[in-house]
């Protein structure tokens, strides 16, 4: 008995210490620094941000239009639509929980943003680059924004910065069909976000 309680508390004093060493990004061939490239997309860059909580300076176009805070998920998206796209978005600010409208039916103009709105279920399958909104969690209230970057039958490929894992920039997920209606089948996506 003795020995199958040492073997618990082991196996749970290595397994808290391999979470911290990974929530503090310092594990084994992981060493990043603040701003260093993950990925891109159309040549816009997804940076490392050193921890999901972390926030560095605000990022401004040249002509004052503000595009966010270093490097959390809102100022890549909004980065990529301003140089991919040349797109402003009206309301320059927010968390990603606030570029989805609830109160906005599928298919209509989300003004805050001039983007499509569509809700999760949609008429209308993603897209590449549409911007996909999910929504907060106990341990984040600011919600997640990301972009999608290829689409399949059967599937959602997306690309994000500040993900919390700098391994792994992109993630896919699985979409279905069925009476006309696209889902994204992933619990927090509240619904995409279009060019017009």
């Amino acid at each position: 008995m003795k020995k199958i309680l040492f073997l618990c508390i082991a196996i749970l004093g290595i397994s808290t210490l391999v979470f911290f060493l990974y929530k503090k990004n310092e594990g084994p061939n992981r060493v990043y620094a603040i701003g260093d490239p993950l990925d891109s997309l159309n040549q816009v860059v997804v940076y490392y941000n050193g921890g999901m909580g972390n926030v560095s300076e605000r990022n401004t176009s040249p002509d004052g239009y503000n595009i966010g805070l270093k490097y959390q998920c809102v100022e890549f998206v909004k980065r990529y639509y301003y140089q991919h796209y040349k797109h402003k978005m009206p309301n320059a600010y927010g968390n990603a929980i606030d570029f989805f409208n609830k109160d906005l039916k599928d298919g209509e103009l989300n003004a805050d943003r001039d983007l499509i709105q569509y809700t999760n279920p949609s008429k209308s399958k993603p897209q590449v680059g549409d911007l996909i909104i999910m929504d907060a969690t106990w341990s984040n209230e600011y919600g997640h924004v990301v972009i999608v970057s290829k689409v399949t039958e059967d599937e959602v490929e997306i690309i994000q910065q500040n993900a919390g894992n700098p391994d792994h920039p992109r993630d896919v997920f699985d979409l279905e069909s069925d009476d006309g209606l696209w889902e994204i089948d992933h619990s927090r996506i509240l619904g995409w976000l279009r060019m017009r």
